[in-house]
């Protein structure tokens, strides 16, 4: 069962609220994934249960979501902490994501149940933090989601 292969880390962690406060976070929830591209983001969760095409289904000057009858249709991924299966389509789709990063209209990292080479590819190339092997159907829209790309980890904030 693919679920076997997830591990959740339970931990106790340190959290500051960035004026001197800081709290316990006792059992928050560490998704141990595998790193695809470094850096960390922190940002608002966009989840679909369908894949992406990045070359098409995805508007390269806003990062509005195009394809249509997608879940996502209508949607902007920029800033956000994009949650999906897998990317499908055109390798093109690599480049949509540089541009979209070079206009300012990327997420902030991408969460993968299984990266495939042209989300991968584009995520290196644009230099945004992208984790898979993680079980994405724990995510819902909203979360905001602490993404360590370095550490191959997902944090749910």
């Amino acid at each position: 069962m693919q679920s076997e292969k997830f591990k959740m880390i339970v931990k106790e962690t340190t959290v500051s609220s960035g004026i001197g406060a800081r709290r316990s976070a006792l059992g928050a929830q560490v998704y141990q994934g595998r790193k695809i591209y470094g850096g960390q983001a922190q940002a608002e969760a966009l989840v679909t249960s369908m894949g992406i095409s990045f070359f098409g289904g995805v508007d390269p000057e806003s990062g509005v979501v195009l394809e249509k009858d997608h879940e996502l249709e209508g949607q902007s991924i920029a800033g956000k902490a994009l949650v999906f299966p897998s990317g499908k389509g055109s390798t093109v789709g690599s480049y949509t994501l540089y541009r979209l990063k070079l206009g300012g209209a990327a997420p902030a990292a991408i969460i993968n149940a299984e990266c495939e080479p042209i989300t991968a590819v584009g995520c290196i190339i644009s230099e945004i933090p992208c984790v898979d092997s993680v079980p994405v159907q724990q995510f819902k829209t909203g979360m905001i989601l602490l993404v360590d790309g370095d550490a191959g980890t997902v944090r749910r904030v």
